[in-house]
């Protein structure tokens, strides 16, 4: 086995609290998951889990919202009351 070396980077306090005590009651060190993520990656060449964008967060979809603030602020939306819609749960 090659000599190991140190790998740094930066994380928010709280995810790395929270992964701390995710991996600890996994009973393993946050270097253990890392571990397994990089040969996970290294072996399978991808990221092993789906990596997607809200789209919530699309360019249009920031634009419409925009627009609509901007009615608001100025007076100009149009609110109308609706019935509550029911949704399939994934």
């Amino acid at each position: 086995m090659s000599q190991a070396v140190n790998v740094n980077f930066r994380m928010d306090a709280d995810l790395k609290k929270s992964m701390e005590q995710t991996c600890q009651e996994l009973g393993m060190s946050m270097t253990t998951a890392f571990t397994i993520f990089a040969k996970k990656v290294s072996r399978e060449k991808r990221i092993p889990f789906d990596v997607s964008v809200d789209p919530f967060y699309s360019e249009s979809n920031m634009r419409y919202l925009e627009k609509i603030a901007r009615d608001v602020a100025q007076g100009q939306a149009h609110f109308a009351e609706h019935e509550l819609m029911e949704t399939e749960e994934q």
